[in-house]
């Protein structure tokens, strides 16, 4: 019976030290997974599926990933959607994908005001939040440390528009193309993005202000909101031009689909004048008019050193890791890309930009 309970003692043995060298193995392999991210997954929530400005970011963001998977070897899975302008839909989203284990949420919200849910949502799932294009109230991202803001100063956007502007007014051949009745005063309209849109109030009240500080003598015609929309700028400028079959010469537009909306109504409506038009943004689009000398100028807003930024913040973050340095935060908040002035004159260097 000792022989039978010492062979049994040694095959234990053994049997025990085959178990722990299987156990150290697939240890081994298991941390081999586990120090080598197989996947990071980011979900961009848009505002609007048609939206020219977002699109270009979305664009560009698609174009980080893929180049990052390429040179980490990381896979990056990245999921746009639209919410058609729907808060509530755009909730929904963010539910989903929270509960599909997205590691980060970049959001574009439809209504700045009332980022509540989503915020509460990602606060219990532990996920991080990256706002862009359209600023939560200040008091929605002090909340948690967690949520961040990229997009541009909107006052910053007026004050450069007004300054495309101003410098045409300046030139005493430019102000006679525009001042066409020749009586002093600049007749305007303005095309408005969306009612409560901080961009939207800031951009407006920014512009007309410089040029009244600058000294010219402005009159509004009319003031409509085309919700940064080509088609309803055009409808809304149409009205306009038959409002005003004569006067109109300068058209202050909050982006440049609008500005674009409203070169079409001026073209469809053969106007007997040749109103000076500005946007802002920067788009393809509104480039392409720049150069070919329909659209007289534009504020650029840089989708493309937004788009990296908020790309650069959430892998980080996905990864679990701090912010990069070359993300340069505000408060540890925010980020901020200028904007800077397109004109004819140095329009090329944007078109190459793209």
């Amino acid at each position: 019976m000792r022989t039978i309970r010492h062979c049994c003692s040694r095959l234990s043995i053994k049997y025990i030290s085959v178990i722990l060298i299987l156990s150290v193995l697939l240890a081994g392999c298991a941390g081999k997974r586990d120090n080598v991210q197989q996947e990071i997954r980011i979900a961009v929530l848009m505002y609007d599926d048609y939206d020219t400005f977002v699109n270009s970011m979305t664009k560009h963001m698609t174009k980080w990933c893929r180049q990052q998977e390429r040179k980490d070897g990381i896979r990056i899975t990245l999921d746009i959607v639209g919410a058609k302008k729907s808060q509530l839909t755009q909730n929904d989203q963010a539910q989903k994908f929270i509960s599909g284990g997205y590691d980060v949420l970049c959001v574009n919200l439809v209504d700045r005001t009332d980022a509540t849910v989503i915020i509460d949502k990602a606060m219990a799932s532990d996920t991080p939040v990256i706002f862009f294009n359209r600023e939560p109230v200040e008091e929605d991202l002090l909340r948690w440390d967690k949520l961040y803001y990229v997009g541009a100063i909107a006052r910053q956007s007026g004050e450069l528009q007004a300054k495309i502007i101003i410098d045409a007014l300046s030139d005493p051949e430019k102000y006679d193309t525009i001042d066409v009745n020749h009586n002093g005063t600049i007749q305007y309209v303005i095309l408005e993005g969306e009612a409560g849109h901080q961009d939207d109030i800031v951009r407006t009240n920014v512009c007309t202000s410089e040029l009244i500080n600058a000294g010219f003598s402005l009159e509004k015609l009319g003031d409509e909101y085309a919700n940064w929309d080509r088609d309803q700028a055009r409808t809304k400028m149409c009205e306009l031009i038959d409002r005003y079959p004569f006067q109109i010469e300068m058209v202050i537009a909050n982006n440049d689909d609008m500005a674009l909306g409203a070169i079409d109504a001026i073209e469809e409506k053969d106007y007997i004048l040749d109103p000076f038009v500005v946007g802002i943004n920067g788009t393809e689009d509104a480039l392409e008019a720049i150069r070919t000398m329909k659209l007289d100028g534009s504020v650029y807003n840089d989708s493309k050193g937004q788009a990296e930024n908020i790309m650069e913040m959430a892998y980080a973050l996905g990864k679990g890791e701090a912010i990069p340095p070359t993300v340069e935060l505000t408060f540890d908040k925010y980020v901020f890309r200028p904007y800077s002035i397109i004109t004819y004159d140095n329009v090329q260097k944007y078109l190459e930009n793209e």
